[in-house]
C-alpha cells in the first residue's frame, strides 16, 4: 500500500513537471509566433510589451499567472494583453501531457512532442493571417520524414510505406482541389499542411484526421454564417482545422477506428 501510494505521488509529481514544462514551451512559442509576424529572430533578445516595446521582467513571463496577476494587462502602459498567450500556454501544457500519457518516455514521445510545437504555432498564424509560414512547415515536414526513415532502415517498410504514402495522397487531394479552385479554396499551404500531417499520423489516421477536419470546419463555418459572422464567400483558414483533426487522430484515432469498424461491420 506504501509502495502503491508513493508511485502514485511520484507519477501526480512527474505529471504535474510536464505539464510546467509545457506551459514554459507554450510561453516560447508564443514568442515565436509573435517575431515570426514581426519577421524578427526569436533565439536573440529579450521579450517585450508589443504595445509600448518595454523590456519585460521575469514576473512578468510567469506561464498563465502573469496573466491572472497584471489582469490581462500590460505592467507598463497598461494596455489589453491578447488571450492567446494564456491559451497558447494552456494548450502546449494539456497537449504535452496528453502526450506522454499515451507513451512511454522514449524518441517517439520526444517526436511528438516537438511537432507538436510546430503545429500549436501553424494553428495560430493561420488563424491571424490566414499564412502558413514557411519557416515552420518546411523544418517540421524534414523531422517528419528524418523520423519516418528509421523505420526504412530498420526494414520496418510496411509503416514507412504507409507515412509516404499517406503523406503524398493527402497533398495531392489538396493539391488538385488548390489548382481546380486556382488558389480560392484554400491556400498552397494547406497542400504542405496535409504532407506532414500523413508523414505524422500515417495510415488510416490520416483519414480521421481529414474527416474532422472537414467536419469541424463545416459546423463552425455554418456557425459564423448563421451568426453574420462571415458570408459564404468569405475566407476562412483551413489550416487550425487540420491541426485539431491531426490531434484528434493522434489521441483518439484508433479508437475512433476501431469503433467505426465493430459499428458498421457487425
Amino acid at each position: 500500500m506504501e509502495f502503491s501510494l508513493n508511485s502514485n505521488l511520484v507519477s501526480n509529481l512527474i505529471y504535474l513537471f510536464i505539464f510546467i514544462f509545457g506551459l514554459a514551451v507554450g510561453s516560447f512559442l508564443n514568442c515565436v509566433i509573435y517575431r515570426l509576424e514581426k519577421n524578427e529572430g526569436f533565439l536573440k533578445d529579450r521579450s517585450y510589451c508589443p504595445h509600448c516595446h518595454h523590456v519585460l521582467s521575469w514576473q512578468d513571463l510567469i506561464p498563465i499567472f502573469s496573466f491572472l496577476i497584471l489582469k490581462g494587462k500590460c505592467r507598463y502602459c497598461h494596455k489589453k494583453i491578447s488571450l492567446q498567450y494564456p491559451l497558447v500556454e494552456l494548450s502546449a501544457a494539456i497537449l504535452f501531457v496528453l502526450i506522454f500519457n499515451a507513451a512511454a518516455f522514449n524518441l517517439r514521445t520526444i517526436y511528438y512532442l516537438i511537432i507538436c510545437c510546430f503545429l500549436i504555432v501553424i494553428f495560430v498564424y493561420d488563424l491571424k493571417h490566414y499564412l502558413i509560414p514557411d519557416k515552420i512547415i518546411y523544418p517540421a515536414i524534414a523531422l517528419a520524414l528524418i523520423f519516418n526513415f528509421q523505420f526504412l532502415i530498420s526494414k520496418q517498410l510496411l509503416i514507412f510505406k504507409y507515412a509516404i504514402l499517406s503523406a503524398v495522397l493527402a497533398s495531392a487531394f489538396f493539391l488538385s482541389i488548390f489548382l481546380i479552385s486556382r488558389g480560392k479554396w484554400l491556400g498552397f499551404g494547406d497542400v504542405k499542411l496535409a504532407f506532414l500531417m500523413g508523414l505524422f499520423l500515417g495510415f488510416p489516421k490520416i483519414l480521421v484526421a481529414l474527416f474532422f477536419a472537414y467536419l469541424i470546419g463545416a459546423i463552425i463555418g455554418i456557425g459564423l454564417i448563421l451568426a453574420k459572422k462571415k458570408k459564404l464567400k468569405s475566407e476562412v483558414p483551413f489550416g487550425p482545422f487540420l491541426v485539431t483533426g491531426t490531434f484528434i487522430a493522434l489521441f483518439w484515432g484508433q479508437v475512433l477506428i476501431d469503433w467505426y469498424f465493430r459499428f458498421f461491420m457487425i
